[in-house]
């Protein structure tokens, strides 16, 4: 299994999202489909297994609640503002039991994880982006989250990690940091 990378590159996250909304798939409802899955998972750091449990009625206000398949925790968090606007339009009229990222399959059926990997895998091989996934949607967040913020123990709480060392990890910040030094490095 080859480890996939954060999106580092803000043009690149704006090439995803171009792609996504413009290019993904034959129909708009698709496109906007896979651009809204893209965007929640860059703006909220949450797992595809758990973005695409998702019902409408998760959604409502300002705020997320998921329970996490991975922990069983339930988690509330506040939507971006970004995220926040482009929700309120995906899932108006929608009805509130309705999961919000459907399959093309059955009547209210979520997308698999299996289809959002191809999707955002299909983008990001065209864009020319290696190492990409679905995880790299959640360490996108992270990345850019502690980039701006520098708060590491913030992230520890979203990403449920026990130590800095192993979030900073995760998101790709200390192979970066490793990196530097390595540039810098000479005898």
């Amino acid at each position: 299994m080859n480890l996939v990378e954060p999106i580092r590159d803000k043009d690149d996250i704006q090439a995803m999202k171009d792609y996504l909304l413009h290019d993904s798939a034959m129909s708009y409802e698709r496109r906007y489909r896979n651009y809204m899955i893209f965007l929640t998972g860059i703006n909220s750091g949450l797992r595809v297994g758990d973005i695409i449990q998702l019902k409408v009625k998760d959604v409502q206000g300002w705020h997320i609640r998921v329970k996490e398949q991975k922990t069983g925790k339930t988690r509330t968090f506040r939507m971006t503002k970004p995220l926040k606007n482009a929700m309120r339009e995906y899932v108006k009229d929608k009805p509130l039991h309705h999961y919000i990222f459907k399959s093309r399959e059955g009547h209210n059926k979520p997308i698999t994880s299996g289809q959002v990997w191809n999707i955002i895998k299909e983008a990001a091989d065209f864009l020319g982006i290696d190492n990409i996934g679905t995880h790299s949607m959640r360490k996108t967040y992270g990345y850019h989250h502690y980039k701006q913020f520098k708060d590491v123990a913030a992230l520890m709480e979203t990403f449920n990690h026990a130590s800095p060392m192993i979030t900073l990890r995760y998101i790709g910040i200390k192979q970066d940091e490793l990196d530097d030094f390595q540039r810098k490095f000479a005898l």
